[in-house]
């Protein structure tokens, strides 16, 4: 089975990218007349407006929907504040003017339980595993950037944490600030007792991944 898949309509093209999925179920809850996995094909790109289907695959945490516009409407662009969110047990969820390891992007869950097979993004092995790690660190001080946009190149490193590089913010999972970054190191390997930052655990642990899926 091919990993993307695309469901064409008469105004949107739907794709889906099934390794990226976390199962966050937006996509039936909001549009289940366009979204229904007891269906095939589960996909429905004409059975709701073009606008309303785009608007719910915005929302798509993972990045594993996406879209374009056969009609006339606007394309997906980045949200105006990056954003690292990080989830209750789960990975973290970024979006914006994002690049991951060299690939333009406006959403992703990437992983940080140090389990994915689908390095560096979120394949749902969190919950196979059994991660628990709370997506509710504590709060730095206020502290603001002149501005939250522009482009934010994130990189994971070998055997070792992400780096994203450009203005951020990092939120907990309920959206309150931990802190405003021009560069941040990442734990993706689960060990750190700093999350959701790096402080070196990888070495200790002889934490092993590639940077992508090879």
């Amino acid at each position: 089975m091919a990993r993307v898949k695309t469901y064409t309509g008469t105004a949107i093209e739907i794709s889906f990218d099934l390794k990226r999925c976390i199962h966050a179920r937006n996509c039936f809850l909001k549009l289940p007349q366009v979204f229904d996995p007891s269906q095939r094909p589960w996909v429905n790109p004409d059975a709701a407006p073009a606008e309303e289907v785009a608007a719910m695959i915005r929302t798509c945490p993972s990045g594993a929907l996406g879209f374009k516009r056969l009609d006339q409407g606007l394309d997906e662009a980045p949200t105006p504040i990056n954003r690292a969110a990080v989830l209750e047990n789960g990975p973290l969820a970024v979006q914006g003017d994002l690049k991951i390891n060299g690939v333009a992007e406006t959403r992703a869950t990437l992983c940080r339980c140090g389990m994915t097979k689908n390095p560096p993004h979120c394949d749902y092995s969190h919950v196979e595993a059994a991660f628990t790690a709370s997506g509710e660190q504590r709060q730095e001080a206020e502290n603001t950037l002149e501005s939250l946009d522009g482009p934010l190149e994130i990189v994971a490193f070998q055997d070792g944490p992400l780096q994203a590089k450009g203005c951020l913010e990092i939120t907990t999972g309920t959206g309150h600030r931990i802190t405003q970054t021009k560069t941040a190191y990442l734990c993706r390997c689960g060990h750190s007792k700093n999350k959701p930052f790096c402080d070196g655990s990888h070495k200790e642990a002889g934490f092993k991944m590639p940077s992508a899926r090879i």
